[in-house]
């Protein structure tokens, strides 16, 4: 088994045990946290930090990849709860350039759920992966689009465009960022180690990504690209969000109770937002692994780590992991480093000893 650093408490043993088992064949590094009804039980680390040849600890931050979707969901349900934004509402009624090209009535619902046919940027927009880091561009050429079917007909994953998409709506009812917002709002008051838009300070705390497997060519691009630290300084929050597996769990601890006298979205905010929105719905070009989406946050599905019914998070390529489930009190953050899944194919075979773990310590 790898050696594990960290903490457990009594009663959530096999967790470290099988976390160890699941990082055994890992060659970079990783940490799990659990908390439960608000106090954290598990927070583990192990591995190496390849690329810079140090140890993974507890200070470590890596990329977290579409995680971030999950972090922009939460910044949009607490303007919900504070009646600022309703997602029955057109889009265009915050963003008026957005009812461009028959957009006009489109909810704000299908740009969470998915179903608002704009998954990609339009070839005639010249986006390619470096320009992603233009904010201004990518919100432009979303708003000019046609969408690509009738929306909320269907749904299909909208892998970067979520971020620009309901990050924008954030920024103009509040007149921040996605970024500066989670920051103002949930970071800072929960002391978390997670950004969408790392300051420089932080910069020397990042594991660089690597894949321990060979990549096709666009993903090793992707690969560079997720290295730079002007991607890492950009906010592109369906893609880059940067932290550790505590700040993931803390945040999703604290989304359906109190952690450190803080507690970010009601009862009745939190069933409105895992509520099912796909289920039924046609998936445009579906992959072998079915995904199930609720207002923002992805829904737990067969094959799928999260502890059953009730769950709701977002995972990220390459491993990464966060959600909770209501009904146990369980909130769980996992991060890696090493490049080793792409979650429309399957579930992560490192997710699986630990995640069993979890669900026989919670009696699931």
């Amino acid at each position: 088994m790898s050696k594990v650093d960290g903490m457990v408490v009594d009663g959530f043993e096999t967790i470290r045990d099988a976390f160890a088992q699941a990082q055994v064949q890992d060659e970079g590094g990783a940490q799990l946290c659990v908390y439960r009804h608000g106090k954290r039980v598990v927070d583990l680390w192990t591995g190496r930090d390849k690329v810079n040849d140090r140890p993974y600890t507890a200070d470590t931050i890596s990329i977290v990849m579409s995680c971030g979707k999950g972090v922009t969901a939460t910044c949009a349900h607490l303007l919900i709860e504070r009646g600022l934004l309703d997602p029955d509402a057109p889009v265009a009624h915050y963003w008026p350039e957005f009812a461009a090209n028959g957009k006009a009535d489109i909810p704000v619902s299908y740009l969470l759920s998915h179903r608002a046919g704009l998954p990609s940027f339009p070839p005639e927009s010249g986006i390619a992966l470096n320009e992603m880091l233009d904010w201004n561009r990518c919100v432009t050429a979303l708003a000019e689009m046609k969408p690509l079917w009738t929306p909320g007909t269907a749904f299909r994953y909208h892998q970067f465009t979520y971020g620009y998409l309901v990050g924008e709506v954030i920024r103009r009812i509040t007149g921040k960022t996605v970024g500066r917002f989670f920051a103002e709002e949930v970071a800072g008051p929960l002391n978390l180690d997670l950004w969408i838009g790392l300051p420089e300070h932080e910069e020397h705390r990042v594991a660089p990504v690597f894949s321990s497997a060979p990549l096709d060519p666009v993903s090793a691009a992707m690969g560079q690209l997720l290295n730079k630290r002007e991607t890492h300084a950009a906010e592109i929050p369906s893609l880059n969000g940067i932290g550790n597996a505590h700040s993931l769990a803390k945040m999703y601890a604290a989304i359906i109770g109190e952690v450190d006298g803080v507690r970010l979205l009601s009862r009745d905010t939190v069933e409105r937002a895992r509520k099912p929105q796909t289920d039924g719905l046609p998936e445009i070009e579906p992959g072998p692994y079915p995904l199930r989406f609720a207002l923002g946050y992805e829904l737990s599905r067969t094959g799928s780590p999260m502890l059953g019914t009730g769950s709701f998070g977002h995972a990220g390529a390459g491993g990464r992991l966060g959600f909770v489930h209501p009904e146990s009190g369980i909130a769980v953050g996992y991060v890696c480093n090493n490049m080793l899944w792409d979650y429309t194919r399957g579930p992560d075979d490192r997710w699986l000893p630990w995640s069993k773990a979890l669900r026989e310590v919670a009696g699931l």
